[in-house]
């Protein structure tokens, strides 16, 4: 079966996964996970992608991400992830596919689901017994967004922006987001979208990414949800 393409609309945000092949690991070490960002960062700049929020897990990746145009995301991620394929199979002295096929999209309809999203990438580790606290993981953006940490990779989306006038406002502001638990629907439903690579929004934001599919898409319905 011929895969459904996919579509990206210019400035609207994007959640991404990126899982290691048969859920194998892809990050060995520190080393490993620095010189991904620093790709990233480079790909990010090269093909016009603006990262908001990230996570590197042992065997795989979140990235809630902005594309400048249709073609951004899937120019940068192939970018990366060759890039990146190369470096892990001659360092781990492997051969075959570090990836799990294509990487996963889902996009956005942000005024609704931005910050969900962001929220949800930035507490994997917590959910997953790695941190007790967003914070004390080191590859996240939750420090760059939380505590107004220097972070190269991540520009700002405009929702962020506008928490406050100041720096230390915003970074107040998005710290609060975490003192309350995002709800087994929400949580079901970022997962259920980007695993099944829908638009996560409202009927008319699914209908507007329709319009620019050529064909209408519909949502199965909700089954068990993949990890994430």
């Amino acid at each position: 079966m011929p895969r459904r393409p996919r579509v990206f609309l210019p400035g609207h945000p994007v959640h991404v996964i990126q899982r290691g092949n048969n859920r194998g690991q892809v990050f060995f070490g520190p080393k490993d996970a620095q010189i991904y960002l620093d790709w990233l960062r480079e790909a990010a700049t090269e093909h016009g992608i603006s990262v908001h929020a990230y996570v590197l897990m042992t065997n795989h990746i979140h990235l809630l991400v902005s594309p400048e145009t249709a073609h951004s995301l899937p120019r940068a991620m192939r970018h990366v992830n060759w890039r990146y394929s190369r470096y892990i199979n001659d360092t781990q002295t492997r051969t075959g596919s570090l990836w799990e096929g294509r990487y996963r999209a889902s996009l956005i309809e942000a005024d609704d689901y931005y910050f969900a999203c962001s929220r949800y990438i930035e507490m994997n580790p917590v959910r997953a017994g790695l941190a007790k606290a967003p914070g004390a993981y080191r590859w996240s953006s939750y420090k760059a967004n939380a505590e107004g940490k220097a972070d190269a990779l991540i520009a700002p989306h405009q929702l962020y922006t506008g928490l406050g006038s100041t720096p230390e406002t915003r970074a107040e502001t998005y710290r609060g987001l975490f003192e309350g638990t995002l709800t087994a629907d929400a949580l079901g439903a970022i997962r259920d979208a980007v695993n099944g690579g829908w638009p996560l929004g409202a009927e008319s934001f699914r209908a507007l990414v329709s319009r620019h599919a050529g064909h209408t898409i519909t949502q199965r319905k909700r089954g068990r949800p993949a990890a994430a």
